[in-house]
C-alpha cells in the first residue's frame, strides 16, 4: 500500500510551488502558456511516487508532462527525488481525478498515462475504477489521443477491457505479459516490485473511435 501521509506534506507541497500546481482550476485550456511552447501534453492519473513520469520527462524534453496524485503525502516523494533538479517540461498536481473537467480544456492532453490504478476489488467500487466509463467519458474530453493503461491485477485488466471496448475505444496494442517484450519499457516503482516477483504486466494502448 502506498504510504498516504508524510509529515508536514501539505505545507512540503505548497513550498514546491514551481514544480507544482497549487491550483489546477488557474491552467484550464493555458496548460501550454504554463509550459511557454505548444508541444503535446502527456497526463499521468495515479503517478505515486513519480519514477516513470520522471524518466519520461528526462527522456522526451519535447514533450510536456503533467502528473496527478491525490494523496500529498506520496506526491511530496516525487518531489524530494528531483530535489533542485527539475525538468522544465514536467509539473505535478496533487488532486482527485474526479476534477479532471474542471482542470482541462477538451482535446489539451495528447496522452494519458494510467499506471497500476487502485483495483477497488468489491463489485460496489466499481465506479471508483480509473476505467470505468464515467472516467473514460471524461477522458475522451480532454484528449483526443490515446491512453495507456497497465497493471498487474488480472481482474482489473479484464474489467477495463469490457469497459473500453463497452464504450467505444479501440485497442491498439494488448498484451498479458507485457516484459516478455524485447523492448526498452520506462517502468514504475510498483512495475518493479511486481515483476521482479515474476508476476505478468497486463497492457493495453487504446483509443476513442468516435461517437
Amino acid at each position: 500500500m502506498r504510504r498516504r501521509n508524510a509529515k508536514n506534506a501539505h505545507e512540503r507541497v505548497i513550498a514546491r510551488s514551481g514544480l507544482m500546481v497549487l491550483d489546477p482550476t488557474n491552467y484550464k485550456g493555458k496548460w501550454k502558456e504554463l509550459f511557454d511552447n505548444n508541444n503535446p501534453i502527456y497526463l499521468e492519473i495515479g503517478m505515486g511516487k513519480g519514477k516513470f513520469i520522471i524518466e519520461h520527462a528526462k527522456r522526451n524534453p519535447n514533450i510536456n508532462y503533467i502528473g496527478i496524485e491525490k494523496f500529498e503525502g506520496v506526491i511530496i516523494q516525487a518531489c524530494d527525488k528531483l530535489k533542485e533538479n527539475e525538468p522544465a517540461n514536467l509539473h505535478l498536481v496533487a488532486g482527485d481525478a474526479t476534477n479532471l473537467l474542471n482542470w482541462f480544456e477538451s482535446g489539451e492532453i495528447s496522452k494519458i498515462f494510467l499506471n497500476f490504478s487502485d483495483p477497488w476489488p468489491k463489485s460496489r467500487h466499481a465506479k471508483r475504477r480509473l476505467t470505468y466509463k464515467t472516467y473514460l467519458d471524461m477522458y475522451r474530453v480532454i484528449s483526443k489521443g490515446e491512453i495507456e493503461f497497465k497493471t498487474d491485477n488480472r481482474e482489473l485488466f479484464e474489467f477495463s477491457l469490457v469497459s473500453l471496448n463497452e464504450n467505444n475505444w479501440k485497442f491498439l496494442d494488448l498484451t498479458f505479459d507485457l516484459h516478455s517484450k524485447e523492448e526498452d519499457i520506462i517502468t514504475t516503482e510498483y512495475e518493479d516490485k511486481f515483476s521482479a516477483k515474476g508476476n505478468p504486466i497486463y497492457f493495453v494502448r487504446t483509443t476513442y473511435k468516435g461517437d
